[in-house]
């Protein structure tokens, strides 16, 4: 190397920190994926259509940014949080009251958590709907692993949510959590000890209270940061987003009949064998792609921001609820399960009738048989689509007409069960419609 090229290589003292973010050439976009720690998250390039809008809405990336700001917002509420039935309630209280800007942040950790759980399902409807949990083209990708994947960080992410539900300690925490239990007690031969498991007790006290804290801010987030990493991992070792595979097989189409020559490109130059990433590489590959540094991290921080800024102004009108102190001796009407969860109380409700004097147990029916089936299908759907490998990646392929439609109509059933349950179920779990006036009850001690 002559001395123009070791002068021309020197950066100032800013560039040698963050040129990995800004990079000036083609050679040093290329290097920063391998020099920042961060990036190795990327391929050297992404297709321009794996950055589109409409095709991911950037689900992932979305759920990414919920879970990093539940992070920051927890770690700053467990300072004044004390997990104790004693202490519990006031110490969320003046958090509420007391604490500068304590109710903004407890409010974006509360919004955050279930805009999570709503954009985890969304997500999921997405990679259904696109038929991205198939195998493509590539011999080694395994895409119904990482549905898999989905399918658990779904479960968890549901359960991260219903752990945290109980520890403010008010009223409302206190029986969405006894709801939501009992549905798990209902689960023929091993329910109690499932919900003794949970509870750590036979009765919700300081025992479940420090059980819930320790899951939801330590175990289960962990959970949640590993299949996320793994998740993530796993998407690149499959070639990329599913939207890749209908492209490089359409080029191979036009290659059979008889289509332009032309050059065939790895990211690490000419390649031979039978790779993911060599069976996936795009002909033409520089008016396919972009350098994922510093147009994919662009956007990734543009949908960081995004997503900050929508919690942040929703906080600002959307507080966190807080009712009276938890009192096991005062039980509301209706006492009601976390929102998520609430289609499961009204399928509990509905499945439960009695034919010839023989009574049919809905909690177990709708709390535990219904969406068990449910997700034993959603694990196995991948091995049981026999659609065409070239309907990968594709949003409603005609070949997936017909399962996209029970898919959608499952989940239109949930958000109306959802919405019943939600808006429509007053006193003794009695219908009411939305302009109908609840009967005023006296507490029931």
């Amino acid at each position: 190397m002559n001395a123009e090229t070791k002068v021309a290589n020197l950066k100032p003292n800013g560039r040698k920190i963050f040129w990995t973010f800004i990079p000036r050439s083609e050679k040093e976009a290329g290097e920063s994926i391998v020099r920042n720690l961060l990036f190795h998250w990327f391929p050297a390039k992404t297709t321009l259509r794996s950055l589109s809008w409409s095709y991911s809405l950037w689900l992932g990336t979305i759920t990414a940014g919920l879970f990093l700001i539940l992070t920051l917002t927890g770690a700053v509420l467990m300072f004044l949080y004390v997990p104790s039935v004693e202490r519990a309630y006031q110490t969320v209280k003046d958090f509420e009251y007391v604490v500068s800007f304590g109710a903004f942040i407890r409010a974006m950790h509360r919004n955050a958590a279930h805009l999570m759980v709503a954009v985890v399902f969304l997500h999921m409807v997405r990679v259904f709907l696109a038929g991205a949990y198939k195998n493509g083209i590539a011999t080694d990708q395994n895409r119904p692993l990482n549905w898999i994947i989905g399918v658990v960080l779904l479960l968890v992410t549901l359960f991260l949510s219903f752990t945290g539900y109980l520890l403010p300690w008010d009223q409302l925490a206190y029986w969405a959590v006894t709801v939501g239990t009992n549905i798990a007690k209902s689960i023929p031969l091993v329910g109690e000890e499932v919900r003794y498991f949970l509870l750590g007790a036979h009765e919700i006290d300081q025992n479940a209270l420090i059980r819930f804290y320790v899951l939801h801010c330590f175990f289960l987030p962990l959970v949640v940061l590993l299949l996320l990493s793994y998740h993530m991992w796993r998407v690149r070792k499959d070639g990329g987003l599913a939207c890749v595979d209908p492209l490089v097989l359409s080029q191979e189409k036009q290659k059979q009949e008889g289509g332009v020559k032309s050059k065939t490109y790895s990211l690490l130059g000419l390649t031979a064998g039978r790779t993911v990433q060599v069976e996936t590489t795009l002909r033409d590959e520089e008016q396919h792609t972009v350098n994922s540094v510093p147009v994919l991290t662009r956007r990734i921080a543009l949908v960081l921001l995004s997503t900050f800024v929508a919690v942040a102004v929703m906080s600002l009108f959307v507080g966190a609820p807080l009712e009276e102190a938890a009192n096991p001796n005062v039980t509301p009407n209706p006492a009601k399960a976390p929102w998520y969860f609430l289609w499961l109380q009204e399928l509990v409700s509905i499945t439960t009738f009695t034919v010839a004097g023989i009574t049919f147990d809905g909690s177990f029916i709708g709390g535990v048989l219904i969406p068990g089936v449910l997700v034993i299908v959603l694990l196995l759907w991948p091995y049981l689509d026999k659609s065409p490998a070239a309907a990968t990646g594709i949003w409603f392929d005609r070949t997936r007409t017909r399962q996209n439609i029970v898919f959608i109509a499952v989940c239109l059933m949930i958000i109306i069960l959802t919405v019943i349950g939600t808006f429509m179920r007053g006193p003794y779990w009695e219908f009411y419609w939305p302009w109908e006036s609840w009967p005023v009850l006296p507490k029931v001690y």
